[in-house]
């Protein structure tokens, strides 16, 4: 019996944990960092109602804004600027590296199509099959630094060789 009242709290204390938000610092060059990674991930999301009906207005675009926020915050996400249009939203974040831009989709698309029917008579009707967005989204990086940059930085990094392109140092 103790056994378990120990493996109980201990797993508490894991899942308190890693449920623990890092605090997250602007320093030089507006990095963001956690205790173990600095990072600046900034993304440009894009996603459409299914069949392009124009649905996002009024009180609907209003709760929409504050689900996308609300996800946001649980996973730790920066939002940058956003805009809810009648048929698709734009949506423009400073991501963690943990979180990948599919799964940040696959939460505020699944989260605010189930709270958006349940919400909102004019949805349920509209969305038969309960499928308020289309399958796809659009997504792009965004940054201060171009692939030129990055290149000729990687290429500095060592003395060339001839014909490869993935280098490896001396450890000197």
């Amino acid at each position: 019996m103790r056994w378990l009242v120990f493996i109980f709290h201990f797993w508490d204390i894991k899942t308190l944990a890693f449920r623990r938000f890092p605090c997250y610092h602007l320093g030089m060059d507006n990095y963001r960092r956690t205790s173990h990674t600095k990072f600046d991930i900034k993304l440009h999301f894009v996603w459409i109602t299914k069949f392009r009906k124009p649905l996002l207005v009024g009180t609907i675009a209003t709760r929409l804004r504050d689900l996308v926020r609300q996800i946001c915050t649980e996973l730790e996400v920066d939002i940058l600027k956003g805009h809810v249009s009648k048929d698709h939203v734009h949506l423009y974040v400073s991501c963690p590296p943990h979180v990948s831009p599919s799964y940040l989709m696959q939460r505020v698309k699944g989260h605010s199509s189930i709270k958006l029917i349940s919400e909102f008579a004019s949805i349920r009707k509209a969305c038969w099959g309960r499928h308020v967005w289309a399958r796809s989204f659009f997504v792009a990086s965004s940054g201060n630094v171009t692939d030129e940059i990055v290149r000729e930085y990687i290429e500095k990094q060592e003395i060339p060789k001839p014909d490869d392109n993935f280098k490896v140092g001396n450890g000197g």
